[in-house]
């Protein structure tokens, strides 16, 4: 089912446009070193926890893919927004790419497993597989909730626009040093955090929940991506809101949903624990 939207069948067969953008960006993080001030290193923390931090983890994953949580429409929209900045697509592609891999997590059809190579979990599926960024069709068949309102549906098509639009600002802003560091260094960055919990987090850490697909714990991988290193407990809980299920898993995200909770924007937030299968932190309102 996943052939409408990530072709796998031909591994042999370089996606040389998505590769080539991949080796530029690599190459400008590379040249982001030689360009380093205090000024181009804050900028691209902040953006990091735009982009990575609420686009991705609090956005497409949590809120997007999961429903773990609600927030006013106004706020789904601009997490969404901030997603497109990491370059991993749009909403409507990466929901149905993470829909597809709890579906098939670790088993035939899941487009990025560890059991079909380390090194195709991380990064081969990108660069060999076909990815249909566009075919909002095929999308809606998983994203059904986000194919009902047309601004998904434009911002999946041209998932791009921000971006470049980001890429401008940054380089009127402080040159090209600056667009080594918040552009090419932050998306390089960003990218392989996310990778490591698709390759990584199915292979390396504890597993506290005897889930049916490979998902581990792994703090250093939590560390860096705001919370989604503790993935085992995720797979156990998909719906839950929070990740860090333990006192000592520190959960950035979940700490920020709480934020939400505690001013009144965030509702119906979906809560696992250690011991309980899964509770409602909140009736809906």
């Amino acid at each position: 089912m996943t052939t409408d939207i990530i072709s796998l069948s031909n591994r042999q067969k370089l996606n040389w446009p998505t590769t080539l953008i991949l080796a530029l960006l690599h190459v400008g993080a590379i040249a982001a070193f030689f360009m380093f001030s205090w000024r181009n290193l804050a900028i691209t923390v902040l953006l990091y926890w735009l982009a990575t931090g609420l686009g991705i983890s609090m956005g497409y994953h949590r809120l997007h893919t999961h429903r773990s949580y609600q927030v006013p429409r106004w706020l789904e929209y601009a997490f969404a927004v901030c997603g497109t900045l990491t370059l991993e697509g749009g909403p409507m592609f990466w929901v149905a790419t993470h829909r597809i891999h709890h579906q098939n997590s670790d088993q035939p059809g899941d487009p990025h497993s560890p059991r079909d190579g380390a090194w195709w979990s991380h990064v081969g599926w990108i660069l060999f597989g076909e990815t249909n960024h566009n075919n909002t069709r095929a999308m809606a068949k998983y994203t059904p909730d986000l194919a009902k309102h047309k601004f998904y549906l434009w911002l999946n098509n041209y998932h791009w626009v921000p971006l470049v639009a980001l890429t401008a600002l940054m380089f009127a802003l402080g040159g090209w040093s600056l667009v080594m560091w918040a552009i090419c260094f932050r998306v390089v960055f960003g990218l392989h955090a996310t990778w490591l919990v698709n390759s990584a987090t199915h292979m390396w850490g504890a597993r506290r929940f005897p889930t049916r697909d490979d998902s581990r714990n792994t703090w250093w991988v939590a560390l860096i991506t705001f919370g989604e290193g503790w993935h085992n407990n995720h797979h156990a809980h998909p719906t839950s809101a929070r990740h860090g299920l333990a006192w000592y898993e520190f959960d950035p995200s979940w700490l920020q949903i709480k934020l939400l909770k505690f001013i009144g924007i965030a509702k119906r937030i979906h809560v696992a624990s250690v011991n309980t299968r899964l509770a409602s932190e909140e009736k809906a309102a």
